[in-house]
């Protein structure tokens, strides 16, 4: 008897030359989501190829088919080609013709996306109907070249008080977001988001978040979150969850990347968070040990770090010559027990532009967010902050450096001197003033103003107990009080002599109506 795959030769080498002008393949074994594919000489690295039952039909009437399976090819090999299936992997089985497409992986982008739920093929999963994108653009490209960039100087505020003044983030920037689970990392992120409502509609940038692995609760979560506070007008959702395939996860950051790069190329702003890119690293560790490539550190392959600069060089402040827009990345990473030393945190630390460290035992004490202001940094600094803040934050990481080593040392000892006790006292007000709660994010202006009054004294009449409650009536009788000024701060991005001197009586006011004198 003749095997099944002889058969099949056989019909193949008989199509009309019609039938048989694309090229074809055939599916030798398949499972856990990869098949192994005899033929396809002629295909390339991340082509699409499509796994097609019925060998009589056209290529474009199966590429319509809405139960159309598609495959990624990965593994160029000798005598075939290894590819991972983009969906359901048991429908997939041994002796299935496979076509090329002749076409790298693209997904839809456009303005029809916003305010959705895609997954990492662009394809709704909202319930919501389908989206009339126009625009193709596929999930990998070269980075763009130096030439082609313009330096990083304009701020994105996070409306998070500790990280636009000592962590700031520009647009355009990669700034990591990494700690253990829990520690809030994904608060960071979408409090960012959240705070782009507070800026005017023709320079707020959309706002793309990836959900990589995730629990769909989880996700869901977000998306109602995001849609209750109206942020998800200027949002879009990428969701690849945890039951999703390794394929489908391992994708979904570069569609991410995709569709924010088709509006920084339209000359506008995007921010794309990838959370997060552990869990990437993961499926992709899956998918190519399956594909038999060999193993490396951690049994990572030895492309992990490719995989992720590929990803995240895409980030890029463009020229005036090629519109001016920008693609902001905040890629997020979980540590295991803090342990930021190791293969895939410091394969992303080195690849991006800075880091938000949040540590564990500081989000056990209370510090919201949990910032480790010691090893958190920005290298693009103080030239992705507004005068206002620049003015206001000078100091403040050195300060709360210098508290942090003090509070060490005063665990070993019950004798202070004033000096001493009064530089502690000033950390703990500076700590309890950066303190925030979660959702909360507040408009620069407000951060500038608060920021202002503890850098300038007028929270030391408080006991550094009172300092938060104090903070918090404070920036209720700014807003309430100081209107006009924050609006100048707010049109200027600094603070001119009169509106400080505006400020400075006001802050007298509430000093002269709050305060209860103590002894420093």
């Amino acid at each position: 008897m003749q095997s099944l795959i002889e058969r099949i030769e056989k019909e193949i080498a008989a199509w009309t030359p019609d039938a048989t002008a694309q090229e074809t393949g055939i599916v030798r074994a398949a499972g856990d989501g990869i098949a192994e594919i005899d033929g396809l000489s002629q295909a390339a690295l991340s082509e699409m190829v499509l796994f097609d039952r019925a060998f009589d039909r056209p290529l474009e009437d199966a590429i319509m088919d809405s139960s159309a399976i598609y495959g990624l090819i990965l593994n160029l090999e000798e005598d075939g080609v290894r590819a991972v299936v983009l969906g359901d992997g048991s429908k997939v089985s041994e002796g299935m013709l496979v076509r090329r497409t002749e076409r790298l992986l693209s997904i839809p982008v456009g303005d029809a996306l916003v305010g959705r739920v895609v997954n990492a093929l662009g394809e709704p999963v909202d319930g919501k109907g389908a989206i009339a994108a126009k625009d193709v653009r596929p999930i990998e490209r070269e980075a763009y070249g130096i030439i082609d960039r313009s330096p990083v100087n304009t701020p994105l505020h996070t409306g998070i008080k500790a990280v636009d003044a000592m962590i700031p983030i520009g647009r355009g920037q990669r700034e990591l977001i990494i700690g253990d689970r829990g520690t809030g990392k994904t608060t960071v992120a979408i409090d960012t988001i959240l705070n782009q409502k507070h800026e005017p509609k023709e320079t707020r940038p959309i706002c793309i978040y990836v959900a990589i692995g995730q629990k769909e609760s989880k996700t869901a979560k977000i998306v109602a979150e995001l849609e209750a506070r109206g942020a998800m007008e200027y949002s879009i959702v990428v969701t690849a969850p945890a039951s999703s395939p390794a394929a489908l996860q391992f994708l979904a950051p570069f569609a991410g990347a995709a569709i924010g790069e088709y509006f920084m190329e339209k000359g506008k702003d995007a921010l794309v968070v990838y959370d997060d890119l552990s869990k990437q690293a993961v499926a992709y560790r899956q998918m190519s040990l399956l594909l038999r490539r060999p193993p490396g550190r951690e049994a990572y392959p030895g492309d992990i770090f490719y995989l992720h600069s590929r990803l995240l060089e895409r980030a890029a402040k463009l020229s005036k010559e090629k519109g001016g827009g920008s693609l902001t990345a905040l890629p997020i990473i979980e540590t295991q027990e803090g342990d930021v030393s190791a293969y895939i945190p410091t394969n992303v630390i080195s690849i991006t532009d800075g880091q938000i460290y949040l540590e564990a035992g500081l989000f056990n004490n209370g510090q919201r967010p949990a910032i480790n202001v010691g090893i958190s940094v920005s290298r693009v600094g103080s030239s992705a902050q507004t005068k206002a803040m620049k003015k206001v934050s000078g100091k403040i990481k050195l300060q709360l450096a210098q508290f942090r080593e003090l509070e060490a040392f005063m665990q070993f000892s019950s004798d202070l001197d004033a000096d001493t006790k009064r530089q502690i006292d000033a950390g703990r007000r500076m700590t309890d003033v950066l303190t925030q709660k979660n959702g909360v994010p507040l408009p620069f202006e407000m951060e500038a103003a608060v920021i202002f009054a503890a850098t300038n004294g007028y929270l030391d009449s408080f006991a550094p107990e009172e300092t938060s409650a104090m903070a918090k009536k404070l920036e209720e009788y700014l807003s309430r009080e100081a209107g006009g000024i924050l609006m100048a701060i707010k049109e200027s991005k600094e603070i001119r002599e009169e509106s400080e001197n505006a400020l400075r009586e006001k802050l007298d006011a509430f000093v002269e109506r709050h305060a209860t004198p103590t002894q420093n």
